[in-house]
């Protein structure tokens, strides 16, 4: 009952979008609609799980902004309009001339079509994209853990995370191994470095601001001082990372819709309006249930899923990778980390209740 009462309005707005597309195309639009919703949930699972982490170190008042604020950027912004801004960014049309290809719904390996556009402009999104989550992946990876998952590999990787810069020497590595064999290397590599300056500067203006008080938000929120909750500054530039990290969860899901159907408008409702929904429900849902304190595990899931599918990502630019390939990667990396939480649980349970016998 618990996990419903998170999920409520999720399952609402699902419900109208799937009516929606009912009206809208009959019982095969219900069908492209809620394939393209399970494949965007399945696809950005690892998002909710960082985006909670990222969530909890905010104040109150910058996570209600980030779930209502946020969830509109992210349905209207990233899956509607964003795929539009880039066709019309890399053709010259104009926006309007854009929807209306958009809307004409055109065979998108037929060239001139909308859906033919964003593919060729895959190979600049997946740079950014990838270089940006590769990033996030790394700066975790190479941290020292009391507690680590992949032991075996965490542990050294931990240790040689003591080299300076090292994240930017193997994420420029990766870049120029890319742009190597990229059709358009200059593009690729624009691409690629804007990517990696768009992590450095909001990552870092959050940190340079993280001071925790913020006169406004103190007085708004007099619950949250003292608790080393981010406020002001810090927050906005935290929610900024945010629709960031979820922009570049979005790029494939938005790009791969196109194999499924070229009609924006199925696209607007299952990737867009079902699958961001869920998302921000299953954010709700960890931050709230403290899940990911309870699965200690389920954020290093999150970030190999994290570092798998910049990797894909980086690999996509000059071979396609199919979505679901992505999909049951990162998938199967938070179910592992999921059961092995609870194998850990079970066995730090078991090893206290002997203690406590012995001791008694």
């Amino acid at each position: 009952m618990i996990a419903l009462r998170h999920f409520k309005w999720s399952m609402l707005i699902s419900l109208v979008a799937i009516a929606a597309g009912y009206f809208y195309g009959g019982w095969a639009a219900v069908f492209l609609v809620v394939i393209l919703g399970i494949m965007e949930v399945t696809l950005s699972f690892d998002n909710a799980v960082v985006n909670a982490r990222v969530l909890e170190k905010m104040s109150l008042f910058w996570q209600r902004m980030f779930l209502t604020v946020g969830i509109v950027i992210a349905v209207f912004g990233m899956r509607l309009i964003f795929p539009l801004a880039i066709v019309s960014v890399t053709t010259g049309l104009s926006f309007a001339e854009v929807i209306t290809l958009a809307l004409e719904k055109g065979d998108p390996h037929q060239v001139g079509t909308f859906g033919h556009y964003l593919h060729d402009a895959h190979p600049q999104i997946a740079a950014f994209g990838g270089v940006f989550l590769l990033m996030l992946f790394l700066d975790f990876i190479f941290e020292k853990r009391e507690i680590t998952w992949l032991s075996w590999l965490e542990k050294p990787l931990g240790k040689l995370g003591s080299v300076p810069n090292l994240s930017y020497v193997v994420v420029l590595g990766a870049l120029l191994a890319a742009t190597a064999v990229a059709h358009e290397p200059l593009v690729v590599l624009t691409a690629g470095i804007f990517g990696l300056i768009t992590y450095v500067l909001v990552g870092g203006l959050g940190e340079l601001f993280d001071t925790g008080d913020d006169d406004e938000d103190e007085a708004a929120e007099p619950a949250v001082r003292g608790v080393g909750k981010q406020v002001g500054k810090a927050a906005f530039f935290s929610f900024l990372y945010l629709e960031v990290l979820d922009a570049s969860f979005s790029f494939d899901g938005a790009i791969g819709a196109f194999a499924i159907t070229a009609d924006p408008i199925l696209i607007a409702l299952g990737l867009g309006i079902i699958g961001a929904i869920f998302v921000r429900s299953l954010t709700v849902f960890f931050l709230r249930q403290g899940t990911l304190d309870e699965f200690p595990f389920l954020d290093h899931g999150a970030h190999w899923a994290i570092g798998a599918l910049a990797t894909i990502l980086l690999v996509s630019i000059v071979a396609p990778v199919p979505e679901v390939i992505t999909g049951l990667i990162g998938m199967a990396f938070i179910i592992s980390a999921f059961v092995t939480s609870i194998v850990r649980n079970k066995r730090e349970a078991k090893a206290s209740a002997a203690a406590v016998e012995v001791s008694a």
